[in-house]
């Protein structure tokens, strides 16, 4: 190995253990108010609980299970801005108690996993069992349309 080549490993090798140290994103779960979450608003069926925590969890609720690349830096970086991001747009432990809200959340839930968008291709590259088949889809298209006609009626 030349010298130039030798030191810009030994270089490299510096600056990611210091990364280690320095850029360590905030990893939260959030403390839950259980009369809060989806499970306490909604009746959902053991079956989508399954899939939610085996697919979605994750990103979208205060549940987030931090594997050990989760603390790697730069890899760290990436996961903790896909949770923060992933709860922003829909946290499961933070579910709508507006009737309209929730109606809306349920049919965004069905579109986006029927569409294909959800989980995310980079998530599902990595955890493998976090894909949806098509009957996890039907499954959880049809608990949403379930779920909303019971909001509606409820309603009424």
């Amino acid at each position: 190995m030349s010298g130039k080549l030798r030191w810009s490993v030994i270089i490299l090798a510096v600056l990611f253990v210091v990364l280690q140290f320095v850029a360590r994103p905030a990893k939260t779960n959030p403390t839950i108010d259980r009369t809060k979450s989806i499970e306490a608003n909604t009746h959902m069926t053991p079956e989508v609980a399954t899939i939610f925590e085996r697919s979605c969890n994750d990103c979208h609720s205060n549940h987030t299970r931090w594997p050990w690349y989760s603390h790697i830096a730069p890899v760290s970086w990436f996961v903790t801005d896909h949770v923060n991001h992933g709860r922003k747009h829909l946290n499961f432990s933070e579910w709508p108690q507006d009737r309209e809200q929730a109606d809306y959340r349920l049919r965004e839930i069905c579109g986006e996993v029927k569409h294909g968008m959800m989980p995310l291709a980079s998530y599902e590259v990595i955890h493998r069992q976090s894909k949806l088949s098509s009957y996890d889809v039907k499954t959880i298209c049809d608990w949403t349309r379930a779920e909303s006609e019971r909001l509606t009626q409820s309603q009424e």
